[in-house]
């Protein structure tokens, strides 16, 4: 049997966090490898205990879950570490900013508990979850900030392929891997080829990051 996945649970309010240790403990391929109650504590666990997720709440006192997200992404001793962001609110301010942050994930606390389990074992093992609401605001919110209209290609756009910026659009759009070959008559095993090729070409670190830059680039609009 494989190890289980270790999370660490950060949330400022005691009961939630309780609720999520019941639910993980429960499982047998999860273990809680720690709790914090704000961002400053959740940073310092995760350097102690190096855990393969965090479950981050994105409001928390002391540092936010924003912030926290960026130094936990920046550290390079905490390159297998994930984040999984929770918030109650689809339309969180911080919800851009916090995918930008590295965040590899984001759920909303109201969704069912096998929702929570499953993003936390597809997240862990390296794929990135966006409810497709949770998507369109995200975009919405970044097309709605002039500036980011100037934003310059990013480096590596120039080098996919005409098939490839056609699978990152349909990336950018929210299609899982098995939708992308529907809409483009191809087998899940050559998009996900091609999705791989394209992270690596992009230098990025998950398909969140390709939504992105997708839209960074300008290369698809709502």
């Amino acid at each position: 049997m494989s190890d289980p996945i270790r999370v660490l649970l950060a949330e400022d309010q005691a009961i939630v966090r309780a609720g999520f240790r019941a639910l993980l403990d429960a499982e047998p391929d999860l273990e809680v490898a720690g709790e914090a109650a704000d961002g400053r504590a959740t940073i310092a666990l995760a350097r102690e205990l190096h855990p393969d997720l965090v479950l981050m709440d994105i409001r928390m006192p002391e540092l936010d879950g924003l912030e926290a997200t960026r130094q936990i992404t920046a550290d390079r001793t905490l390159n297998d570490t994930r984040v999984l962001v929770l918030t109650t609110f689809e339309l969180d301010e911080y919800v851009f900013g916090a995918l930008r942050a590295g965040a590899s994930g984001f759920l909303l606390k109201g969704g069912e508990p096998g929702d929570l389990l499953s993003a936390i074992r597809l997240v862990a093992a390296g794929e990135s979850l966006l409810a497709p609401s949770v998507t369109r605001r995200l975009i919405e919110a970044y097309i709605s900030q002039p500036e980011q209209g100037t934003t310059a290609s990013p480096d590596g756009l120039d080098d996919l392929s005409p098939r490839e910026l056609e699978v990152l659009a349909l990336v950018a759009q929210g299609s899982n891997n098995r939708e992308i070959a529907g809409a483009l008559y191809l087998s899940p095993l050559t998009v996900k080829t091609h999705v791989s090729r394209i992270l690596m070409k992009l230098r990025a670190r998950d398909r969140v990051q390709l939504v992105v830059i997708a839209y960074q680039a300008g290369l698809v609009s709502p």
